[in-house]
C-alpha cells in the first residue's frame, strides 16, 4: 500500500534541505522524495510501508523540529478494479462479531482479617 507522508520543517538554505532529503531516503520503502509549499518547508515522502513516526523521529534528530503534517494512502494507477472489490468483501465477511459461549464469571471477594494484639508492647529500651 503506498503512503504519502507529509513533514513540516524549518528549513533556511539548500544545505539543509539536501540534509533532510538524505534523511528521508535513509528510511527503508521510500520511493520518491520532494519539497512543497511556499518556501518548500514541506517535505513529501511517498513509498510502500513507510513508518511515518521513525521518519519524523530521525528528521526531528536533525533538525529539532519537525511536525507531521499528514498520513495518506495513495491509490495506484492502472490498477484492477474487480481484484478490490473482492478485497472489500472479504474484509466485510470478517467483521463478524460472535457473543462468548460461555457465562462471564463475577468477580470474587475478597476477605479481609483484622488481628488485635491482645498485649501491646509499649516498651521500648533503646
Amino acid at each position: 500500500m503506498k503512503m504519502k507522508i507529509v513533514i513540516k520543517l524549518n528549513v533556511a538554505s539548500d544545505e539543509c534541505r539536501r540534509k533532510a532529503l538524505k534523511i528521508a531516503s535513509e528510511c527503508s520503502g521510500v520511493e520518491s522524495i520532494g519539497f512543497e509549499g511556499e518556501c518548500s518547508d514541506r517535505v513529501v515522502v511517498t513509498g510502500d510501508e513507510v513508518d511515518a513516526v521513525c521518519l519524523t523521529t530521525q528528521i526531528r534528530k536533525k533538525f529539532r523540529y519537525a511536525n507531521l503534517i499528514s498520513v495518506e494512502n495513495v491509490e495506484e494507477e492502472g490498477g484492477d478494479e474487480g481484484g478490490q472489490e473482492e478485497e472489500q468483501e472479504e474484509e466485510t465477511m470478517l467483521e463478524k462479531i460472535y457473543p462468548p459461549s460461555y457465562p462471564i464469571c463475577s468477580s470474587s471477594s475478597i476477605y479481609h482479617l483484622v488481628v488485635y494484639d491482645p498485649y501491646p508492647n509499649t516498651c521500648s529500651i533503646l
